[in-house]
């Protein structure tokens, strides 16, 4: 019997044996998760943004920003007031997996798809606390007032300051144990080098 994923909830992973069910590690892999990829839709038309973002577990929400105009704004603003539904992902890559199959090569990886809706923030304060949060998560040694000039207002001007609320959320992870020739991703130079391609 074929199923039509289509049919399937939005966070249900296909292959179960690699969701991550837990709340508390997704949570903490949208803490730890350098960047991610948003993405929106403009009458059909994909559109995806690399982002620097953050995650706001009180609120249960990710805030990001780009420029004052731009694709990833008129998307997001063409879903009004209520804002629009999103996708957006965060993921990491482990170990390169070799095999003696070509078909049964694999790697490592984790990563968080987060269903939900997008809006621009148009309240200052709001925005204050997204871009604080931005600064906080990609700076945390830094603080206003004591090693920089907190944020004003005209530099809210400047930017689009984005909150998307997240509706529903799934992860997925695969990790080996030890696995014979495993090697990272950063090792991929000096094999090229050794191999003479």
């Amino acid at each position: 019997m074929t199923i039509d994923p289509r049919a399937l909830p939005d966070s249900q992973v296909r292959r179960s044996d690699r969701g991550m069910e837990d709340d508390g590690w997704i949570a903490a892999f949208l803490h730890e998760a350098h960047y991610g990829y948003l993405a929106t839709s403009d009458d059909g038309q994909p559109f995806i943004n690399s982002n620097l973002f953050a995650f706001d577990e009180a609120r249960r929400c990710l805030y990001l920003h780009t420029a004052r105009l731009g694709r990833t704004r008129s998307n997001v603003e063409a879903g009004g007031g209520e804002g629009v539904p999103v996708c957006f992902g965060v993921s990491k890559m482990g170990r390169l997996l070799p095999a003696d199959e070509a078909l049964e090569f694999s790697v490592e990886y984790a990563g968080v798809t987060v269903f939900g809706a997008a809006c621009v923030v148009t309240d200052a304060a709001e925005q204050r606390h997204g871009l604080q949060l931005l600064l906080d998560k990609y700076f945390p040694h830094l603080r206003p007032e004591r090693d920089y000039r907190p944020i004003v207002d005209e530099e809210l001007k400047r930017t689009s300051v984005f909150r998307v609320d997240i509706r529903e959320w799934s992860g997925k992870r695969k990790q080996e144990g030890e696995f014979p020739g495993a090697f990272s991703i950063d090792d991929l130079p000096a094999l090229r080098e050794a191999s003479g391609r």
